[in-house]
């Protein structure tokens, strides 16, 4: 039986982009992306499991970040190959899982911050440098716990943007967060309690961008200190002015790099 594709926004036309979202978002962070790639790309942004109108995830037990690749299987099936896979926070932890288990579908591969926490402890047991997501985690779930979505959300979101920033955003932008953040222990087990060791990952043998935000918290920092030595081919560029969300508070500066990089691996003639 096949597999349904998950919902996705697509545009363009030529060799296949496909772009994962981070928690609490939706395909809807890449617009921007797409409206830059589509003259010379085909770009497939879908939307993850409990995101967007993606349907929630069918069991009690919680999802791996297997499980989320092969949501996006049957997407990537029908992108073709060589594709570049795109990947921002937990949305880039999604992307190195696929990317493992098809490394000969994937030319490239852009990183921005993949939230990858395992290989933390994996390189040294807490405390360490994942220890500022885990209390994040801690207090939100307390929180929901509570039934107080809104305080969880806030933490949430000020953890990974600075205090205050939840509070500022439009109140058409903070209820979907609000409502999404429910699944904060989930994301947590898929990206705390992933077994890929991190030798696995010098079998991606692309061109890889990570790109990082200079004014990201340490566990994002951390992930790269660990992942980026161990990746055969990659390009690191830090980003002096963003954070942990500039795909979508400096998309100019993200989508100008992920562009240039595409020229450079990715060419359409």
């Amino acid at each position: 039986m096949t597999e349904p594709i998950p919902f996705h926004r697509e545009a363009g036309s030529g060799p296949s982009v496909v772009c994962l979202h981070s928690n609490a978002s939706t395909s809807g962070q890449w617009r921007s992306l797409m409206d830059t790639l589509a003259d010379r790309y085909r770009v497939l942004a879908p939307d993850g499991y409990g995101a967007g109108k993606s349907p929630d995830w069918p069991s009690s037990r919680a999802p791996s970040l297997q499980d989320e690749a092969a949501l996006i299987e049957p997407l990537l099936a029908r992108a073709g190959s060589p594709l570049v896979l795109v990947g921002h926070s937990y949305g880039g932890a999604v992307a190195l899982i696929a990317a493992l288990g098809q490394p000969a579908r994937v030319g490239a591969l852009v990183l921005f911050e993949p939230t990858l926490f395992a290989l933390v402890d994996g390189a040294g047991a807490p405390p360490n440098g994942a220890d500022g997501i885990r209390e994040t985690v801690r207090i939100a779930a307390l929180a929901l716990d509570r039934g107080d979505r809104v305080a969880a959300a806030r933490c949430f979101i000020d953890f990974w943007m600075g205090p205050g920033s939840f509070d500022a955003m439009p109140a058409g932008r903070r209820a979907p967060i609000a409502d999404s953040v429910v699944h904060v222990r989930r994301w947590a087990h898929a990206l705390m309690t992933e077994p890929t060791p991190l030798a696995a990952f010098a079998a991606l043998d692309m061109p890889v961008l990570y790109l990082l935000g200079a004014h990201s918290p340490e566990p994002a920092h951390a992930v790269a200190r660990v992942l980026v030595p161990v990746l055969p081919r990659v390009e690191v560029v830090e980003l002096p002015d963003a954070g942990h969300m500039a795909p979508i508070t400096h998309p100019d500066l993200v989508n100008g790099e992920i562009a240039r990089f595409l020229a450079q691996t990715h060419p359409t003639g």
